[in-house]
């Protein structure tokens, strides 16, 4: 029988056409999906196909039935999330990863995968100036990067107290505290769900009015009771942008014996820029690390990085054998060492190729311009009356609260209709939260391609569904 053949060329160009037309025709439409989820599902719905389509069938119908669902997210003009724009770059290291089709699980299945981990981790860790010495497990973003380090914290943590809970599980095993700010992310807890460790059991600690840990009920919180301590940190508060005290904290926390570990999914990136690294000093002192590629690296999503001091509690917590799976040379770095997965997507290609791109000076760069950004932004909305912007733009970050002047639950709702009014206007898009107990607007000013223009216009936008929903 005959392999079956089509137009591997011209399909791949087909598809390239298309999506480089996606991108440059992005802020010639709305920045916002034109059809939601239930106009999306009923254009979809379909019986199961009892025959197939040819390939170029295939890719065209899959362009012209998602695109009314697709949003601007990598546009310059989308401040909803804290995500990037998917740099150029990444996508087409990303194009050839999927190509390439390599199993990124050892060195005999690519060699080439592992060693562009091998190097883009050692890249990351200096650029991050954190311990050279460290480990990284390329994953899929920031929930799995907290979920692999906070298994490490376990497992090194047990260890010391005498108990093997790889071997053993957790039935039995001395009780682990963990200390948390009150502010910590929604993805902390969930990985420590995953773990057994569960997210209502733990010691929650006050923060201050931006969400950075009250170092005195911190030390409060460390000192009671006995028995094995995780500490977790934040570098970046999710709707302020602010960043715990590390030179405080983590080295009270080495003292009690705490393993410190830090979530730093967009705020430990502030490491890399000269202007803006002061603001997590100290945080290279912790044990270990979480942070993303999809955020300040630009890289394409499916990319996070758990990073870890202790290499031998990293692999503990992570290694997976089998009598199948080929060994490598002492010292060398396995891929599956350090990761859940033993199948996965060979995430360093994009990594090795952003960093390759923008280098430490571009990195730096962006960084600063979008920090700026952000402050351009919020002191032009403070300054119209009825707006309050409610945290200190110290990154990237800005909370607006709109009828600041109003009772709670009218501004709530005044914010509410304000978000609304602009993203049915389109202009760009930004979305919201809930901060101190009030409705936000919340701006992430974070994609690769957002200038001043893009920063003007956002506050044009705004100001205009602030003033219609206000008269």
């Amino acid at each position: 029988m005959p392999k079956p053949s089509f137009d591997q060329a011209g399909l791949f160009s087909d598809a390239a056409r298309r999506a480089a037309s996606f991108r440059e025709t992005l802020l010639d439409r709305p920045q916002r999906p034109l059809a939601d989820y239930g106009e999306m599902l009923h254009r979809l719905a379909a019986a199961t196909p009892e025959t197939g389509l040819s390939a170029g069938e295939v890719i065209a119908a899959l362009d012209a039935q998602m695109q009314p669902g697709l949003h601007a997210m990598a546009g310059a003009r989308f401040f909803g999330w804290v995500i990037g724009a998917s740099h150029p770059v990444g996508v087409a290291a990303d194009w050839l990863t999927s190509a390439w089709g390599q199993n990124a699980g050892n060195h005999q299945a690519s060699s080439a995968a592992a060693a562009a981990e091998t190097v883009a981790a050692g890249w990351l860790l200096d650029l991050l100036g954190l311990p050279r010495e460290a480990s990284v497990g390329f994953v899929t973003g920031a929930t799995v990067a907290n979920f692999v380090c906070l298994a490490a914290a376990r497992s090194e943590m047990l260890r010391r107290a005498g108990w093997d809970v790889e071997a053993r599980g957790l039935f039995g095993a001395p009780p682990i505290k963990v200390v948390i700010g009150d502010d910590a992310h929604t993805t902390v807890f969930s990985a420590l769900q995953l773990l057994g460790l569960g997210h209502d059991r733990v010691v929650r600690v006050a923060t201050d009015a931006q969400g950075r840990i009250e170092a005195e009920a911190f030390a409060v919180a460390l000192k009671a009771g006995e028995g094995p301590a995780i500490a977790v940190l934040q570098a970046g508060q999710i709707n302020t942008g602010a960043s715990d005290p590390f030179r405080r904290l983590i080295p009270f926390a080495h003292r009690h014996e705490a393993w410190v570990h830090v979530d730093g999914a967009f705020g430990l990136w502030a490491r890399a820029c000269q202007q803006t690294a002061e603001q997590v000093a100290g945080v290279e002192e912790a044990d270990s690390w979480a942070t993303d590629g999809h955020k300040w690296l630009q890289t394409p999503y499916d990319c996070g990085y758990a990073i870890i001091r202790d290499v031998q509690a990293h692999r503990r917590a992570m290694t997976a054998a089998a009598s199948y799976l080929p060994e490598v040379a002492d010292g060398e770095r396995d891929p599956s060492h350090f990761v859940p997965e033993l199948s996965r997507r060979a995430r360093g290609f994009a990594s090795w190729a952003m960093i390759r791109h923008l280098g430490r000076s571009g990195i730096a760069a962006m960084i600063e311009r979008h920090c700026a950004l952000a402050r351009r932004i919020a002191q032009a909305l403070a300054s119209e009356p009825g707006i309050k912007v409610l945290n200190e733009v110290c990154l990237n970050q800005v909370a607006v609260r709109f009828g600041a002047e109003l009772p709670a639950a009218e501004g709530d709702a005044l914010t509410q209709a304000v978000i609304a009014r602009l993203q049915a206007d389109g202009t760009c898009f930004a979305g919201g939260a809930r901060w101190r107990g009030l409705a936000i607007m919340r701006l992430s000013v974070i994609s690769w391609p957002t200038d001043t223009e893009d920063a003007d216009a956002t506050v044009a936008a705004i100001l205009c569904a602030w003033r219609a929903c206000r008269g």
